[in-house]
Formats: C-alpha cells, sequence, structure tokens
C-alpha cells in the first residue's frame, strides 16, 4: 500500500516570550492510504503539533514531511476535524456543508455541489439540509462537520479530538458512524485522542508518543475482530493492548515526576 504521509526524523522547536521549547524530537512514520491512525500521548506532548506540521501550518525546525511524495503541503489534500463543529448557526445546514466549496469556487462546483448533496443523502441528512444546526444533536452536528470535510475530497483527513465535547454514549455511536464513513469513503485519517479505549476501537495503527519532546515510543496493529468499533471494544484482546498502552503512558508520566 502506498504512503500518503511521512515524517522523516522530524524536529520541532517554538518560542515563547522566556524559552525555546523542543516539542518533537526525530519523529519519524508513515502513514498509508486508505488506513485509520491514532495518535495517543501524555497530555501536551505534541500530538496537536503533529496535526499543525501536516496541515502545513507550521514548518519543521529539522527533517522532512512528505505528503503524497511531495515535500511541499498542498493544503487542498488534507482536510481538518475539530473538537469544536464550527457550523455557523444563521446557516442552514446544506449552506454550512457547501461554504468550503463557496469559498474555493472550484471550476466544476456544481459536480461538487451535487456529490456533498449525494453524502447527505447516504449518511441519513438530507432531510435536515434547511435546518439550522441548533435544531441538531451534537452527534449530528460532527456529522455534518465530517460531511462538510468530505465535501472538499480531501485526500488526508485530521481528527483533532472530534468526539470530547459529546457525552460518553454519543461518543460511542459517533465513533461507529466517523468510522463507518471514513472507510466508506476510502478515506485516510488520522485521530488524536487522549482516550485509549477510541483510539483501539477504530484504528488499524496506533503511534504512542512519549513526553515532550515527543518521540514515538510505540506502534501498535491492534488487529482486532469486528465489524464496528463498537464491536472491537468486546474483543478480549482488548483489555491486554489498553493495559500496554497505559503502562506507557504512566510510566512517562512517572518519569516526568522524576
Amino acid at each position: 500500500m502506498k504512503n500518503i504521509l511521512t515524517f522523516q526524523n522530524v524536529n520541532y522547536f517554538y518560542q515563547t516570550k522566556d524559552d525555546e521549547i523542543f516539542a518533537l524530537n526525530n519523529v519519524s512514520f508513515d502513514i498509508e492510504e486508505k488506513s485509520f491512525v491514532s495518535l495517543v500521548g501524555p497530555s501536551g506532548c505534541g500530538k496537536t503539533t503533529i496535526l499543525s506540521l501536516t496541515a502545513g501550518l507550521l514548518t519543521p525546525s529539522s527533517g522532512k514531511i512528505l505528503l503524497d511524495g511531495e515535500e511541499s503541503i498542498d493544503t487542498k489534500k488534507i482536510g481538518y476535524m475539530f473538537q469544536k463543529d464550527f457550523l455557523f448557526e444563521w446557516r442552514s445546514v446544506w449552506k454550512n456543508i457547501s461554504l468550503g466549496l463557496e469559498i474555493q469556487k472550484p471550476k466544476n462546483l456544481d459536480e461538487k455541489l451535487a456529490f456533498a448533496e449525494e453524502l447527505l443523502k447516504k449518511y441519513d441528512l438530507f432531510a435536515f439540509k434547511d435546518q439550522k444546526p441548533r435544531s441538531l444533536s451534537g452527534g449530528m452536528r460532527q456529522r455534518v462537520a465530517l460531511i462538510r470535510t468530505l465535501a472538499l475530497e480531501p485526500k488526508l483527513l485530521l481528527l483533532d479530538e472530534p468526539f470530547s465535547a459529546l457525552d460518553y454514549q454519543t461518543r460511542l455511536t459517533l465513533c461507529d458512524d466517523v468510522h463507518s464513513i471514513i472507510k466508506s469513503e476510502e478515506k485516510t485519517a488520522i485521530l488524536v485522542t487522549h482516550d485509549i479505549s477510541e483510539a483501539l476501537s477504530m484504528s488499524d495503527k496506533i503511534l504512542v508518543l512519549s513526553n515532550r519532546p515527543a518521540t514515538v515510543k510505540d506502534t501498535i496493529f491492534p488487529n482486532l475482530a469486528g465489524k464496528t468499533p463498537l464491536k472491537r471494544r468486546e474483543n478480549e484482546e482488548f483489555g491486554k493492548l489498553f493495559d500496554n498502552i497505559w503502562r506507557q503512558l504512566i510510566y512517562d508520566k512517572t518519569e516526568e515526576k522524576n
């Protein structure tokens, strides 16, 4: 399978008022096309920094980042989904979904709008297209946000804790929905999460990061049986994998205190 994203010995420093912070230390990994990969690690270790570097919002201090084989980041190939849905309350669901296309104004606008409409129908949101976001549940709002991103047809989706503001039951349901949509549309996704169970249930591969300056300390391939993330949580290997990752994160916290 072709690699869509490669980090090669990436280091990143940033400047504060009082100091220079070493955020990433020699980070290297590959992301294969159509795979779902999660980043887990201690709070503040640099997970979101990796997403920002991938999206071209930051430039590495040293090392290389290759997106689709190219060192220059083509931002049109990147879709970003945040913790908040950032839907505009004064615009309808349809107007929110088509916003990115309005801004980009591609030559084949009609074709892309038709594709966006098909996504609404395919994922059971077409009946709500003329409603305002305030009338939707939290889970539905995030599905709208995902479809808004998919309408731009990115090659790589960056998911920055998109479920963390939701209640537990909604999170479980939405994990299934989002995973199903991403796999159905054959997209590549990178998820940043603090939830180990979420990472295990959704991912083909998990990168475990160390404390800052972050490095990749382990790569885990869950390979859990089950068609959905919810079903994978029932797998007998789930607890063992959870414990493995948890111990690595706790060990890092202990090191940091010492």
